[in-house]
């Protein structure tokens, strides 16, 4: 089986064909550097997404947020569902953590905005 992905590492967009056996890869072409080719691995084996989203601002409003390291894309619904049970007091500052280890994942939801 073949998939063919873009990648994302780089300004360039390669087309990266995985030619996979099973669950198993057995080659990874079209990529023009070593970063292609850990993108397509990483992104056939374990997909990883930036969380960006909203949570409320106690009085009105919504505070933007975003994830400070990649999440894994399959469990997005499960941090989703967190990140919307939060509400936050003003004053907040961009960078400011919203969530820490959300979920146990070590990663932290930030502030992408400032509410004063």
């Amino acid at each position: 089986m073949e998939r063919e992905i873009i990648c994302t590492s780089c300004p360039m967009g390669c087309h990266v064909t995985v030619t996979m056996e099973e669950e198993r890869i057995i080659s990874i072409t079209g990529n023009t550097c070593a970063r292609g080719e850990r993108y397509a691995r990483s992104e056939i084996t374990n997909p990883t997404r930036t969380l960006t989203t909203t949570v409320a601002v106690a009085g009105g409003g919504v505070l933007p947020v975003k994830s400070d390291a990649p999440l894994p894309k399959k469990s997005i619904p499960q941090y989703l569902e967190k990140i919307h049970e939060v509400t936050v007091e003003p004053p907040v500052l961009i960078g400011d953590v919203v969530i820490e280890d959300i979920c146990g994942s070590g990663v932290n939801i930030v502030a992408a905005q400032n509410v004063i």
